[in-house]
């Protein structure tokens, strides 16, 4: 293995990308949409406790499905299936100290030097239980929790990365402007590429040709002057552009970089803004010439188009781990803090960021925002400090209503994500399945799982569990033995 980051199949390569076995995504929107929901219904479920089988039972939706059903039974009035999110029971007891340590201490062998804390989000100022949890640790890809909590805690909501071609310095040529939307798709319309709702080159080919008469272009001029400092970050491998994890860091390109836009795990371009450049004057119709630079002071724009809003972002960022969406989010948090949109601006403005929001940093130490660098290192602390307030049982915590988005991008246990094939049917921690929701890290020698459940008594606990020295095909079903314990435990 390289130090590259290792997938989070059992049998996945070092990879880097944490993704789920053969993920494909070019299906139509609506249907990974609905699938999208239907693992939220699933979910509602598991968590709501509602009456599965009655319903799955009921005659009428089991002609519906296509399931038997004795010609005797006359058909109940339709069934309406109404999913909701329940909140948890408010007087649901918190497990003792004692009670947790019982529970995981006796499951920590072979997780080399193990950090972590288990934290009731209600009560935080004193630990379920802990090991460590001031040391830091190579992060991987949890780096992503302060990332997204940064980007959250700053930017609007609604904050879209945008696109835009304008006219260029001779009538001949135009340029394409970089904003930082890596997700910009080259499918037709109708088609998604691994980033849903994304932006589609075709429609702002479309506006091109119609701003210049369907006059095409001889040379297209690309600025990706947005970004400033190196396109590869210290601690990343040049190796892995072809093996999937990353592509140089510029503020334009297509599908992330990717040469097939419906494969996660795909090879990437060593020169994503030039493909793009490429491309956009292939298709308004003329081979041309690509050049870098800057748009010419006040020149007309000819087209524009905007990625989906920042919640969609981060989403998409932390249930797929990936690593330039999270690299793109981290620079617009250094553009918010006035600092460079580089590796080491984005670096340090989530720290500030982070710090002036009352998450101490101390002993965060990155080169990156996605958790690629080897020379990372993060406390197991600083990770559930994020994640707490955004679990907290009310909105009394002002971070709260910012925050809330990170619980909605993190993975279901078995059920989406760099978690869908872990706490699987059959395996030693199905017992998490659907209950534990959590960001992975994973690189070689490194493991790390933070996240939050409910226990059986319905009490929403946070943890962050970080293991480094032991082979992540080993370490990965004992960290998830641990979140599994914190679903079955009472602990009292």
């Amino acid at each position: 293995m390289t130090a590259s980051e290792v997938s989070q199949r059992p049998d996945g390569p070092a990879d880097g990308g944490e993704r789920p076995t053969s993920h494909r995504a070019d299906e139509p929107r609506s249907q990974r949409l609905a699938t999208r929901l239907l693992v939220a219904a699933v979910v509602v479920l598991l968590l709501g406790g509602l009456a599965t089988a009655a319903v799955l039972t009921a005659p009428g939706l089991a002609r519906t499905l296509g399931l038997p059903v004795s010609a005797a039974v006359d058909p109940p009035a339709p069934v309406v299936f109404s999913p909701r999110l329940d909140a948890l029971p408010a007087a649901a007891p918190s497990p003792t100290r004692a009670g947790v340590a019982a529970a995981l201490e006796g499951r920590t062998a072979g997780l080399g030097d193990l950090t972590g804390v288990v934290l009731d989000p209600a009560a935080p100022q004193t630990p379920l239980w802990s090991r460590n949890p001031a040391e830091p640790q190579v992060p991987a890809s949890s780096t992503k929790l302060l990332t997204a909590a940064a980007a959250l805690l700053v930017l609007d909501p609604d904050t879209r990365l945008s696109t835009t071609v304008t006219a260029g310095p001779t009538p001949d040529s135009v340029v394409l402007v970089g904003g930082g939307d890596v997700s910009l798709s080259s499918l037709p319309a109708g088609r998604e590429s691994v980033y849903p709702g994304a932006a589609h080159l075709d429609d702002l080919v479309a506006q091109v040709r119609a701003a210049r008469g369907g006059t095409p272009p001889r040379t297209v001029y690309v600025d990706t002057s947005r970004y400033s400092g190196p396109a590869l970050a210290p601690g990343w491998d040049p190796v892995d552009i072809a093996g999937g994890n990353l592509a140089p860091m510029v503020p334009t390109m297509l599908d992330g970089g990717r040469l097939d836009p419906t494969a996660l795990d795909g090879a990437r371009s060593a020169t994503p803004a030039q493909d793009a450049a490429t491309a956009l004057g292939q298709r308004l119709g003329a081979r041309v010439t690509v050049r870098e630079g800057s748009a010419p002071a006040g020149a007309a724009v000819l087209g524009r188009v905007d990625s989906p809003p920042l919640t969609e972002l981060v989403h998409t960022a932390m249930v797929n781990s990936d690593n330039l969406l999270a690299e793109a989010l981290g620079r617009e948090v250094a553009l918010h803090e006035n600092a460079p949109a580089s590796f080491a601006g984005a670096a340090d403005s989530i720290r500030a960021v982070l710090a002036a929001n009352g998450i101490d940093p101390a002993g965060v130490v990155t080169a990156d925002a996605s958790g690629l660098s080897t020379q990372n290192r993060i406390p197991a602390s600083v990770l559930a400090a994020v994640l707490t307030p955004a679990a907290a049982p009310d909105a009394a915590d002002p971070r709260t209503a910012a925050l809330r988005p990170l619980l909605d991008g993190l993975p279901v246990a078995a059920g989406s994500g760099t978690l869908v094939d872990r706490f699987t049917v059959g395996s030693p921690n199905a017992d998490g399945r659907g209950w534990v929701r959590a960001k992975t890290g994973t690189l070689t020698g490194t493991n790390a799982l933070a996240g939050v459940v409910s226990d059986v008594d319905g009490r929403l606990l946070v943890f962050a569990f970080m293991s480094n020295g032991p082979d992540p095909i080993g370490a990965r079903p004992r960290l998830d033995a641990l979140a599994t314990a914190l679903r079955g435990c009472g602990c009292r």
